[in-house]
C-alpha cells in the first residue's frame, strides 16, 4: 500500500473559506423556526435561515454546525462586529455564556439602526 506525506492542515486555520463551505454544504439543516428574542422580546418570524434577532441582532447559542441545534450552551450571542468578507456582510456573534464566536450573515429585514450601532 502506498502512502503519501500529506501536510497536516487544520481547515478553517489555513482555509477558512473551505472549513465554511464543508460546514455549509455538508450539514446544514434548514429548519422554519419562529422565536422570541431572549434580548429583547421581539416576535421574529424564520424563514429556515434566521439565525438572529432583527430588531436587536442578538442570537441564541443552538447550534455547533449550523441548523443542527446541538449545542448545550443555550447563552444569549451578542453582536460585536460588522464586516464583510468576500463581498457579504456579516454579523460577528460573541456568546455572553461561553464566549464561543461565530459570524452569520446580515439579512435584509435586519434594522439600519442596530447593524449602524455595532459599528460605533
Amino acid at each position: 500500500m502506498v502512502t503519501h506525506d500529506l501536510p497536516k492542515v487544520k481547515l478553517g486555520v489555513r482555509f477558512p473559506l473551505l472549513a465554511f463551505y464543508i460546514t455549509m454544504s455538508q450539514t446544514f439543516i434548514k429548519l422554519v423556526e419562529n422565536f422570541t428574542c431572549g434580548q429583547c422580546g421581539a416576535i421574529v418570524i424564520g424563514d429556515g435561515y434566521t439565525n438572529h434577532c432583527p430588531r436587536c441582532l442578538y442570537s441564541q447559542h443552538v447550534d455547533i454546525s449550523p441548523g443542527d441545534r446541538l449545542a448545550e450552551c443555550r447563552g444569549l450571542m451578542a453582536p460585536i462586529a460588522l464586516e464583510r468578507r468576500h463581498g457579504v456582510d456579516q454579523i460577528l456573534h460573541r456568546c455572553l455564556k461561553c464566549h464561543y464566536t461565530r459570524a452569520n450573515r446580515t439579512a435584509p429585514t435586519d434594522d439600519l439602526a442596530a447593524l449602524t450601532d455595532i459599528l460605533l
